[in-house]
């Protein structure tokens, strides 16, 4: 008799996580929200600062009693998990957060690679998703419950090539990106598209895959061209030996990045050979911002350094999520997801943020860094 009361219960157990995976819908007891991160791998301490913005973010919402949730106070736990940099890590993450660990929602992940092996996923499951740090447009297109805290490549792309031809007085540019990754090659065509638009010519379009070392047969191209600029839209930890390859060969060209080489790697690396370059970011800890300043005081006295842009924009994500539940009054995903949709004008770290109708790609500004002294210094802030 025991065993087949032990048996039904096991199966009315069952049946009630089905029917909760099902609806969407949870007990008040904890907020379960997932976080993909690139903990190891060629990125990692980009993934540890994303780690630490995640933490420091729910410990201060449970500091203050946790999340309001109809009448509730609810705890926040993080579940936070390695995607290694791979989209076949990414998608074993979102199937475990998923099914395993039955979050409400997911952070993550960073790359525009990993997150686009995310998205169907939690499409197809209904789980709401924010990724902090994917700019790659193809990432929310057709999606009802993917959002992004961060702004997409068509619009950094511009503004990149609008810099350039503007502030730089380029009149012909070079490009040398990785192939093989969904972010720089996204990011590379939308600057061979933009640059001409305002007066100027590519001369040169070269690539890469992943994991190359020896640049020369292509900087040997971009050398002949003679550019005004060299464009690398490519992660922190590359851009020190290409730069350093580039000028080495003699190429004099003023060179710029995008919001991938945000992270202190990249100063320790490059060294001189860095000074004078740009890139374009998120946000600048530079900038006169209350939400901005408040936020790399707390972070700098718990973790000892500067925030990059990825874990600012983490902070941002999981703040505009806590902000969604909470206007929800429920934790249903469907729910959640109609609340994140209505975000109009979220004070954040990295700026204001609203999602229009029917887009999961917020409404905000750029800035442009200069690498200046061995250092991040702001230049320049962008509108859309």
């Amino acid at each position: 008799m025991v065993k087949k009361v032990f048996l039904w219960l096991l199966v009315g157990a069952v049946a009630l996580t089905a029917a909760l995976l099902a609806t969407g819908s949870f007990a008040a007891s904890e907020v379960r929200i997932g976080v993909s991160a690139p903990l190891t791998g060629e990125i990692a301490p980009l993934g540890q600062s994303t780690k630490n913005a995640a933490l420091m973010a729910a410990d201060e919402i449970n500091a203050a009693g946790g999340l309001k949730v109809g009448k509730d106070r609810v705890k926040v736990r993080l579940i936070i998990e390695d995607d290694e940099n791979k989209p076949e890590s990414t998608a074993n993450v979102f199937q475990k957060l998923i099914y395993q660990d039955n979050v409400l929602a997911i952070v993550g992940s960073q790359s525009s690679k990993c997150t686009l092996a995310g998205v169907p996923i939690a499409e197809a499951a209904g789980v709401p998703q924010i990724t902090p740090w994917s700019t790659n447009p193809t990432v929310t297109v057709g999606k009802r419950y993917v959002f992004r805290a961060c702004f997409t490549d068509d619009f950094q792309g511009k503004v990149v090539a609008d810099f350039a031809a503007k502030n730089l007085k380029a009149k012909t540019a070079a490009v040398l990106y990785d192939v093989a990754s969904d972010y720089n090659k996204g990011i590379a065509e939308v600057f061979r598209r933009e640059f001409p638009k305002s007066g100027g010519r590519v001369v040169a379009f070269e690539s890469y895959t992943t994991g190359d070392r020896d640049f020369s047969a292509q900087l040997t191209k971009i050398k002949a061209a003679n550019p005004d600029v060299l464009f690398l839209p490519n992660y922190f930890n590359e851009i020190p030996l290409q730069v350093q390859q580039a000028r080495k060969l003699g190429i004099t060209a003023k060179i710029l990045g995008s919001d991938s080489w945000d992270n202190e790697v990249l100063l320790k690396a490059g060294g001189e050979d860095l000074e004078g370059t740009y890139f374009s970011n998120h946000y600048s800890p530079d900038i006169d911002r209350p939400q901005s300043r408040e936020f790399v005081k707390k972070y700098e006295a718990r973790f000892g350094q500067k925030p990059d842009a990825a874990g600012a924009l983490t902070y941002d994500a999981l703040r505009i999520l806590f902000a969604a539940i909470e206007k929800a009054g429920k934790l249903d995903r469907k729910a959640v997801r109609d609340a994140l949709a209505q975000t109009k004008g979220f004070a954040g770290v990295t700026g204001d943020i609203s999602y229009p109708a029917g887009s999961g790609d917020p409404v905000k500004s750029a800035v442009m860094i200069q690498i200046k002294g061995g250092q991040f210094r702001y230049s320049a802030t962008v509108n859309p």
